[in-house]
């Protein structure tokens, strides 16, 4: 799966979402995914802004992530993701993912 892919794919999730109040970038060693909670429904694009929360991971482990075979609390626990910045908004994304 490209970054892209990815991209494509979050878009047509988060069309589906409210809301959720905060901005939240995915930074990967291929690119970023910049997620706009503010917007209703949220908006999904490739911008490297900054952000209330930054998630930082290998891209092979956001892929597995975003398609299901990675878990985010055990990518945490397990030291292949990284939080940035507000945690709280970080605990929000387990819903707005699935």
């Amino acid at each position: 799966m490209t970054l892209q892919e990815i991209t494509e794919k979050m878009k047509e999730g988060a069309g589906k979402k409210s809301s959720f109040g905060n901005t939240v970038k995915f930074a990967t060693d291929q690119g970023v995914v910049y997620i706009d909670g503010n917007a209703n429904p949220p908006t999904v694009s490739n911008d490297d802004k900054d952000a209330d929360c930054t998630i930082r991971m290998d891209f092979s482990d956001f892929a597995d992530l975003i398609g299901g075979q990675l878990d985010g609390m055990t990518a945490f626990m397990t030291g292949k993701l990284k939080i940035e910045g507000d945690m709280g908004v970080a605990m929000k994304l387990q819903s707005i993912l699935r």
